[in-house]
């Protein structure tokens, strides 16, 4: 003779077939973790602000080529760029290089 489960157990099946459902409907509407950050290294390539998405303009300062947001004016710098701008100042830049290294 099969056993009819009690109200609450009933409810409770029902509550975590629910939560379940909202959890997977929750991960499909949220781009994977990693895709935002893919988002904003292609924005890059294609010279728009990470930040933003505003288009970048390149500067250049002693030699080297920085991107400035058209926008934000947020600055960004390719690798190894910093390092170079740190090594010919003599200021307050390389006072703070020679605290953090």
């Amino acid at each position: 003779m099969p056993v009819k489960p009690s109200e609450q157990e009933e409810e409770e099946y029902f509550a975590r077939l629910e939560c379940e459902r909202r959890q997977q409907a929750l991960a499909e509407r949220q781009p994977p973790a990693g895709a935002q950050a893919d988002q904003q290294q292609v924005a890059v390539i294609q010279l728009h602000c990470p930040k933003c998405g505003a288009s970048l303009v390149e500067m250049h300062y002693k030699a080297i080529e920085m991107d400035t947001c058209s926008r934000c004016q947020g600055l960004w710098l390719d690798c190894g760029e910093l390092e170079r701008v740190l090594a010919e100042e003599h200021g307050f830049l390389s006072a703070l290089k020679r605290i953090f290294t």
